[in-house]
């Protein structure tokens, strides 16, 4: 039998009162997630100015985190990553520690003839190193490139303009702005904020009045004018010295090949007067040999003539003679002739008259 209350009316259900609190139970979970998730994801969604109401922060690659607690700068440096701190009182900057270029930009000097240029911009690389962080934020806080870039730069390119002329400044020495600046960057960096570590500067062109610069454009035309003038008489000289060498080259060939003609007429004259004189001895031997054998010849005539002039022998010939003759002459002369003839036969058979004949 179910029970009823007072007046007649129904009662609820016994298990009503158990799901009403669990429903409850579970909105106030999802309102508190919510807020908790509204009070952590929202501030840190908010730019660094707003950070002190953030508790949940992000340090970004290439920088690390410092916090101020009530105006104090913090020992505490934080990597990169997801960070939580507390809003209100922490207050988080994200430090660059990695390479950066600081723009200085309108940098006014005055040269020591009195001329004022503009220099449009000055870029410094430089770094903060992590392990002087701390030192450095204590001594010249966030703003230190100011301090000891910025400021810096502008007052050592008055320093450098001071001392220098416009030639100088324009010119002469403008190669050497960068690394003077740089020198002195890191030598006051390296005394006062070890920290800061100064790689490169680089210094554009200045800007300098109209009327000055075109003087320099027109000095810098006749500059190159005499440059060119200078390089065509070089190339000249460099083309006279070629053919200078050119007609030595071919004058030392010429000088050659008449050498070796010479020497091989020499060897040809030397040649022949060689073999005219093998032939001259080889005349001179063949005559002296012909001479040897007419002298021979004649010797052994002569010998033969002596052994042949006998009153014989020449009487016989004097027949033959007296025989071949073709003329007979007549008269009373003719026997004296004949008689004069044996007178002669017989004077040669005295010996003493033949060793008188053959001398």
């Amino acid at each position: 039998m179910d029970s009823q209350r007072p007046g007649g009316a129904p009662r609820p259900p016994q298990g009503g009162g158990a799901d009403a609190g669990d429903a409850s139970f579970i909105l106030t979970v999802l309102i508190a997630l919510v807020a908790i998730a509204a009070l952590i994801l929202i501030p840190a969604s908010l730019s660094a100015s707003n950070s002190t109401f953030s508790s949940l922060h992000q340090v970004p690659e290439g920088h690390v985190g410092v916090y101020w607690r009530g105006g104090a700068l913090l020992k505490t440096i934080t990597d990169p990553g997801f960070h939580v701190k507390m809003p209100l009182i922490t207050q988080f900057e994200p430090i660059q520690v990695t390479l950066q270029t600081d723009q200085v930009k309108d940098i006014p000097c005055g040269t020591k003839g009195g001329v004022m240029i503009h220099f449009e911009k000055i870029e410094v690389v430089n770094r903060l190193r992590k392990d002087y962080v701390y030192e450095t934020l204590l001594n010249y806080g966030v703003q230190y490139d100011k301090t000891w870039i910025y400021d810096k730069i502008h007052h050592e390119i008055n320093q450098f303009c001071s001392a220098q002329s416009l030639q100088q400044v324009y010119i002469d020495k403008f190669d050497q702005i960068d690394e003077r600046m740089k020198e002195a960057l890191q030598g006051d960096c390296t005394q006062y904020a070890p920290g800061i570590e100064i790689l490169s500067v680089r210094v554009t062109k200045p800007t300098i009045p109209q009327s000055i610069r075109r003087n320099f454009e027109q000095m810098e035309e006749e500059h190159t004018k005499v440059l060119i003038a200078v390089e065509k008489q070089k190339v000249a000289e460099k083309e006279a010295e070629t053919q200078k060498k050119i007609a030595l080259a071919d004058a030392e060939k010429n000088s050659q090949v008449s050498k070796i003609r010479m020497e091989q007429m020499l060897t040809e004259k030397t040649s022949a007067m060689k073999q005219e004189e093998i032939d001259n001895h080889m005349y001179l031997a063949r005559e002296k040999s012909l001479a040897d054998a007419d002298y021979y010849k004649v010797i052994k005539e002569a010998e033969a003539n002596k052994l042949k002039l006998t009153p014989e022998f020449l009487e016989l010939k004097f027949i033959q003679a007296i025989a071949n003759n073709s003329k007979i002459f007549f008269g009373d002369k003719v026997p004296n002739m004949i008689l004069d003839q044996r007178l002669l036969g017989n004077f040669l058979n005295n010996p003493a008259n033949r060793q008188m004949a053959d001398i």
